[in-house]
């Protein structure tokens, strides 16, 4: 059950369905990376859903988004991600290693991604990215801005 949770989970992300992304996980799953950590469905379902409309949104993004998904056990997957970033579009492409754990209905209960920080950030960000991607200022900066980007995009209008 938890290998078709994964497989469902990154077929909507593949077609940038976040709505389908959040149906994965459980009411009070968690979810951590390098740029958020949330705690329910509604937040991380967001989360998905924002990051999911800002490539919907933008056709050179559309045009360049790209999913590969790799390996996948029981309780994690290995995924890529080919996408732009910012308003600069900078491509990235990002290797992720994924970890969850699932409640009895087969739903999400965690998920971790994990992910080489200082090359995305090279990439995302350019010479900041290259100067400073391995220092805990910018991690710290990153997750600040993820946070109120998600926290807009969150409130009700």
């Amino acid at each position: 059950m938890s290998e078709a949770t994964i497989r469902r989970f990154y077929a909507a992300f593949a077609r940038l369905d976040g709505e389908a992304m959040q149906a994965c996980y459980a009411a009070d799953a968690r979810f951590d990376d390098e740029a958020f950590s949330l705690h329910g469905a509604a937040e991380v379902g967001g989360m998905w859903r924002m990051l999911c409309n800002a490539t919907r949104g933008n056709p050179a993004a559309l045009a360049h988004w790209r999913l590969e998904l790799g390996d996948i056990t029981p309780n994690g997957a290995h995924w890529e991600a080919h996408y732009l970033f910012g308003p600069r579009g900078r491509p990235v492409h990002n290797r992720i290693d994924a970890r969850f754990e699932f409640d009895d209905q087969g739903l999400i209960m965690r998920h971790h991604d994990r992910f080489d920080f200082a090359a995305w950030a090279r990439q995302a960000l350019g010479a900041p990215g290259w100067l400073l991607g391995r220092t805990a200022w910018l991690r710290r900066q990153v997750r600040a801005q993820a946070a109120a980007s998600l926290r807009r995009f969150l409130r009700p209008s």
